[in-house]
């Protein structure tokens, strides 16, 4: 099995070998990244949908009207207007250009509506995007409560 260890020395990855266990047949960290790397081109980028939207509609924000120039352009962000971000037709017409303070605004409307209406039922509740397929295992808080849980056991 060979021993990988992580540097920040110019993005460098230090492998050494060890023994190997007669029984396991362990990847190369090249192998891994290969792997990786081929998923990645196999599905759209989030960055690809980004950048034609930002074709379309240019660097500007759809709510206030703020302008926006590289230097800056990372507070840009894509607002999918149905919720879906699996949904990115080629013409553009699910999303909108909104600044990271109107996309939070967006967001927690519904939120802010219905603690003002009483209806809220007093929990915290998450502003952030929740992706409706479910990955493996759960997300991340799930993983990360069930392993609280059998601590605590």
């Amino acid at each position: 099995m060979a021993k990988v260890s992580y540097g920040n020395r110019m993005g460098h990855v230090r492998v050494t070998a060890t023994k190997k266990d007669s029984g396991t047949s362990a990847k190369s960290p090249a192998d891994v990244v290969r792997e990786i790397k081929k998923e990645q081109l196999g599905r759209p980028s989030d960055e690809t949908y980004r950048e034609r939207a930002l074709g379309l509609y240019g660097m500007i924000c759809s709510r206030c009207g703020r302008e926006f120039d590289n230097a800056n352009r990372h507070l840009l962000t894509v607002h999918h207007k149905d919720g879906d971000h699996h949904n990115n037709p080629p013409d553009g017409s699910n999303w909108e250009m909104l600044c990271v303070y109107c996309h939070e605004d967006v967001h927690s409307r519904g939120i802010l509506g219905n603690y003002l209406d009483g209806k809220g039922d007093g929990r915290e509740t998450s502003v952030a995007y929740r992706d409706p397929t479910p990955s493996p295992g759960g997300t991340l808080a799930d993983k990360l409560k069930k392993i609280w849980e059998d601590k605590q056991k």
